[in-house]
């Protein structure tokens, strides 16, 4: 799960930004304090920032130069203001897009996912440390499940699905995260399509001698559950 660190104080679209983004799996976290945002953010550590220009004590201006010293993690900026020498200002202190208010919630995932994709998903520099639950291993590298001496070969689509579960191993992922990983739309997915990936990924974790690792709840997704003590 992504988290999302949104810097806004218009209290009403915080509370809708939040909602929107988190039905797409995001988590978002709201500042406690707008004097101590730069604590905070040291703090809460996000993989994103969505920042407003017009804040009390200081501005989004001064917060985007600030965090920028501090990390490369992406920042978009939010602001009523319009005019082009503000964007500019914007991308020249280090913010990676600008979205102007008013915005559709639309338009806003859209932008939060492009950056997502570019700076962490398929379309950054491949990061090849594996991920791993128990002796399951996934390596990126040659795209293989490997279980102690087995090993696999998987599609993209499958390696992403089994990433995603063996990253929130012991807890449920909705139908609607699962899809979003991979497809990158709900909406224009059908959902039969996941559940055939699904099966795809139990046929592979049968090969390798696993059996009901993955399961499943009407309404809720699916969970990667490796047996304690083995």
């Amino acid at each position: 799960m992504y988290k999302v660190m949104l810097i806004e104080d218009d209290h009403q679209l915080c509370g809708l930004i939040k909602e929107n983004l988190e039905r797409y799996g995001y988590e978002v976290i709201l500042p406690q304090h707008f004097a101590h945002i730069e604590e905070e953010f040291l703090n809460i550590k996000p993989d994103l920032v969505l920042l407003d220009i017009n804040l009390p004590y200081y501005d989004g201006y001064f917060l985007c130069r600030s965090i920028r010293q501090k990390s490369t993690v992406p920042i978009l900026m939010i602001s009523a203001r319009s005019q082009e020498m503000d964007q500019i200002l914007a991308i020249e202190l280090g913010a990676d897009d600008f979205i102007t208010k008013p915005f559709t919630f639309d338009m806003l995932h859209s932008k939060v996912k492009a950056t997502i994709r570019r700076v962490y998903g398929e379309y950054a520099v491949i990061d090849e440390r594996n991920t791993r639950v128990g002796p399951l291993c996934l390596v990126e590298k040659t795209m293989t499940l490997e279980y102690k001496e087995a090993k696999v070969e998987v599609s993209k689509k499958v390696f992403k699905l089994l990433k995603k579960l063996m990253e929130k191993e012991n807890s449920f992922v909705s139908r609607e995260e699962l899809i979003e990983e991979v497809w990158d739309s709900v909406s224009f997915v059908d959902d039969n399509t996941l559940t055939v990936n699904m099966t795809r990924i139990k046929q592979t974790l049968s090969e390798l001698g696993l059996k009901d690792l993955i399961k499943s709840k009407r309404g809720v997704g699916y969970m990667l559950q490796y047996p304690a003590g083995e």
